[in-house]
């Protein structure tokens, strides 16, 4: 959903407030104090930190952890799922993948993330909404849209795509993490071969994603042209995610799948293969 919908959607948000399951406006956020204080009007909040993610796996919910989180706030299987959040939607379009992941059929990204949404004066409520409790369904996992550790290996050896979304200086080593963060990984790289094609590439200054003409020529300069498979990766998994949606939504790369172990995975490998340095011209 572009932000050129939104002013027509800014109409409709009273769809959000009902008690009504079918639809449900999710804000998506890894810290939720801004949320208490003020969120679109209707929006469940969710952290993604201690909501969507276990943190004794260090990986998505399962199935029926999955279930009941959404069940406990009013959302059913066959609900319409809007997301957005902080960071420009990373938390969110993490969120979505996860949903994709559990077989939900009809959940979108909003095209405007949270600070997009209140610099531009939307509606905006205090009130912390509850809804009636519902029973939630979920189907898969959906194993197609998701790497693992040795999907990752196979794809070094047979030269599959690796995209890596993190920044140029997170992935020549001149940093570790992002500015503020502490890095989890005990060694800095990228996994070899990987093209560095920043998240911040997809989408323009004000974090809505560029068009589908400039995403495709942004990968086709490096050679992704959406034949095949393609894996992305960046620290925890959640700028991947945007990555993944920018490739497998926007672009309808079919075979785009999201590595969510990431670098702080392959970081903490004993005698996984790693490349350092800037990326090639």
């Amino acid at each position: 959903m572009r932000p050129s919908d939104f002013g027509r959607a800014t109409y409709h948000l009273d769809e959000f407030q009902t008690d009504d399951p079918e639809y449900r406006l999710v804000e998506v956020d890894v810290d939720t104090e801004a949320y208490d204080e003020t969120h679109a009007p209707g929006a469940v909040g969710f952290n993604w930190e201690t909501q969507l993610q276990d943190q004794t796996r260090r990986d998505i919910l399962d199935k029926p952890d999955f279930e009941d989180l959404l069940g406990s706030h009013g959302i059913t299987e066959d609900s319409t799922v809007v997301l957005h959040g902080d960071n420009a939607n990373w938390f969110a379009a993490d969120a979505y993948w996860q949903f994709k992941c559990y077989g939900h059929g009809d959940v979108r990204l909003l095209d405007v993330g949270r600070d997009y949404w209140l610099e531009h004066d939307y509606p905006t409520a205090e009130e912390v909404p509850e809804f009636s409790e519902q029973e939630y369904d979920a189907g898969g996992p959906r194993e197609s849209i998701r790497a693992y550790r040795d999907d990752v290996e196979k794809a070094i050896d047979r030269g599959v795509p690796l995209v890596d979304v993190r920044s140029p200086e997170e992935y020549s080593v001149e940093v570790l993490a992002p500015p503020g963060l502490t890095e989890t990984a005990q060694r800095g790289g990228h996994i070899p071969g990987a093209k560095n094609i920043s998240w911040a590439a997809v989408t323009d200054d004000d974090g809505t994603f560029k068009s589908r003409e400039e995403l495709q020529a942004l990968y086709a300069e490096e050679g992704i042209e959406g034949e095949g498979t393609t894996v992305a990766y960046c620290r925890i998994g959640e700028r991947s995610s945007v990555a993944w949606f920018a490739l497998h939504e926007l672009l309808g790369c079919e075979d785009a799948v999201n590595y969510d172990g990431s670098w702080t995975e392959w970081g903490n490998l004993v005698d996984a293969p790693i490349e350092t340095g800037e990326a090639d011209d």
